[in-house]
Parts: structure tokens; sequence; C-alpha cells
């Protein structure tokens, strides 16, 4: 985080385009909980933000519009606006990797055979259960 915006991965994100509110708190602290607004909701706009647009686009498909961290741990404003943003930068950047993709695997030959035979071992556990069928 820099003074003048949030950084995510080579891009900052300037203060003017994260939007804060603040609310009261109805947790521990008291008559301090119901008259000090500490809970802080943090909006980012992606669609209307300054990053490129791969990016931009990337972000939009993963998360949506508008990306929203809400935070009331501590009885502090300021801490729950640092907790804010570090979430914001870890959604953020979370959502910029770009997932492994899956290799397909099959199962070797004796893999199928103990299912198989697991299966059958069943199937006569099962039968022996039955009555007798009449003849």
């Amino acid at each position: 985080m820099t003074g003048d915006g949030i950084s995510v991965g080579p891009w900052v994100i300037p203060e003017s385009e994260l939007e804060e509110r603040f609310d009261t708190y109805g947790g521990p602290g008291g008559q301090h909980a119901n008259k000090t607004e500490t809970a802080v909701t943090l909006l980012f706009r992606v669609e209307e933000s300054s990053l490129p647009d791969d990016i931009r686009t990337k972000l939009l498909s993963r998360l949506g519009s508008p990306v929203e961290v809400t935070v009331s741990e501590t009885r502090s404003q300021w801490r729950n606006r640092e907790i804010a943003r570090e979430r914001l930068v870890e959604r953020l950047e979370s959502a910029l990797v770009d997932p492994k993709p899956r290799k397909k695997t099959r199962p070797s030959k004796s893999a199928r055979e103990e299912r198989l035979s697991e299966k059958r071992a069943r199937s006569e556990l099962k039968k022996s259960r039955r009555r007798p069928e009449d003849d």
C-alpha cells in the first residue's frame, strides 16, 4: 500500500477509485461501539477503474463489480480501514492468478481391477443376506 493508493501486482489503484463507508458496529465496546462509526466498508468499482482493459475484464468475470470488503473486527476505525485495504488487495491478487489447467488422468489397470473385485465381493455379500429362492 502506498500513500496515494493500493498496489495490486505492478499496478496502483488510486485512492480516488476507492469508496469508503463507515457505520456503527454493535459488538463489544458498550457506548463506544454505539456512538462511533468504526466498521468500514471499502468499495472498488472495477468497471470504472484505471486498470488495463485485460486486467479489468479478468476481474469483472471473476469477482464482478463492485468488489466490496466490510471489516468490523476492531474498535479502531483506522485499523479496520487498514485491514479492509489488505483484504481488498488479497481478493484482487487471488482473482488475477490463473488456475492451473486440469490434467486428464485415468485409473491404472490394477485400480480398475481392484474396484471391480470389491464390487463383486459386495454383491456376493448382499446376495448371501437374501432369502433363499424357491425353485
